[in-house]
């Protein structure tokens, strides 16, 4: 597997040989494509006037965003577990942790972006999703089925409560986080935070589940792509989330597989596109903070652009990406991250060591 050394040259792939370090390699860079899809979504009203085949791949990064981010906070979750410690105090950091997101999600959604901010609903995810990781793994095989068995059903069934509408802000809010999202809900994100955790505990390789997977991921897209096709397919919907497994599965082994990278040349092929993507990963929190709030400084003064504004979009993404670079290249930890472990206990040091 994949050798991680954390510098910021082509020594990210190194070695064929399983190791901790490359456990850590697939998730940073799996998170630094989530942050790079949805600063992309993001960016999009930048640009109202682009071609149909722009639009819908920009609205596949929409779609693969939100999954891949529960994937990856399931993946770290699980590994936070493995590296042992009282399980009352573990518990509790991923319990600070997710509230810390929650506050963080409520605050910017009222910045007045035109984002929807997914951190409320991946701060509940890890709420609930930490406390199931406790169990055997065939209890989590299971729970992931019976969440996604009843997914769609009590989405239908959600809609159908009208009281949720007039409820109280606290009560509508959590009924939002939970079911009722129009991008977003916890009852589709908790099985890929699951599954995440399921994918660490059978090991980030090449063997016949990625096989599996990389069978499995355009059967699931071209699932819903059918479903698309013949009448509306609705957030939520089975179909829907079939295309999310094909979104984030496919990109999963096609990391794997560069990660596990033997050949010299695809090493030094991989290594340059792994290292921003790292990079990002790392520091996935602050840039999706920061690039929210130059939204919502845009959307404030100006409104929707009614024709393509390519400052803006380049502001947001490739600036992001380049921020996110040079962050962690010359300074270490995002300070959202950095903060974040303060509150949560589990600290981390501001600045890289030289």
């Amino acid at each position: 597997m994949a050798q991680y050394s954390g510098d910021s040259g082509p020594r990210l792939l190194e070695s064929a040989s399983a190791s901790q370090a490359q456990r850590l390699l697939i998730p940073d860079v799996l998170r630094g494509v989530a942050i790079v899809a949805m600063v992309i979504a993001h960016a999009n009203p930048f640009l109202p006037e682009l071609p149909w085949a722009a639009k819908f791949t920009t609205a596949m990064f929409s779609d693969l965003a939100s999954p891949l981010f529960a994937l990856v906070m399931g993946m770290s979750a699980e590994i936070v577990w493995r590296r042992g410690g009282r399980v009352g105090v573990t518990l509790l950091q991923q319990v600070f942790r997710g509230l810390f997101l929650i506050a963080l999600g409520v605050w910017m959604a009222s910045w007045g972006s035109w984002v929807d901010v997914i951190l409320a609903y991946l701060g509940v995810t890890i709420i609930l999703g930490a406390p199931i990781l406790l169990a055997r793994t065939p209890v989590v095989i299971a729970v992931t089925a019976v969440l996604l068995l009843i997914s769609q059903p009590l989405v239908d069934l959600a809609r159908t409560w009208t009281w949720v509408y007039t409820a109280p802000a606290p009560v509508a809010d959590i009924m939002q986080w939970l079911l009722l999202g129009s991008h977003y809900r916890v009852l589709n994100l908790l099985p890929m935070f699951l599954i995440g955790a399921l994918l660490i505990r059978h090991g980030l390789q090449r063997d016949r589940l990625l096989t599996t997977l990389a069978i499995a991921a355009p059967l699931a897209y071209v699932a819903w792509a059918v479903g698309q096709r013949l009448g509306a397919v609705q957030s939520g919907d089975y179909l829907d989330t079939l295309k999310d497994f094909g979104l984030v599965f496919a990109v999963y082994v096609i990391v794997v597989f560069a990660a596990t990278a033997r050949r010299e040349g695809a090493k030094r092929f991989w290594s340059p596109i792994f290292v921003p993507l790292v990079a990002c990963g790392q520091v996935a929190l602050s840039l999706y903070l920061l690039h929210v709030g130059l939204i919502a400084l845009w959307n404030n003064a100006n409104g929707r652009p009614t024709e393509n504004f390519w400052p803006g979009w380049l502001v947001i993404v490739p600036g992001m990406i380049l921020v996110g670079w040079l962050w962690w290249r010359f300074v270490g930890t995002g300070p959202v991250e950095w903060v974040m472990g303060w509150l949560t206990g589990r600290r981390k040091p501001l600045l890289r060591a030289r």
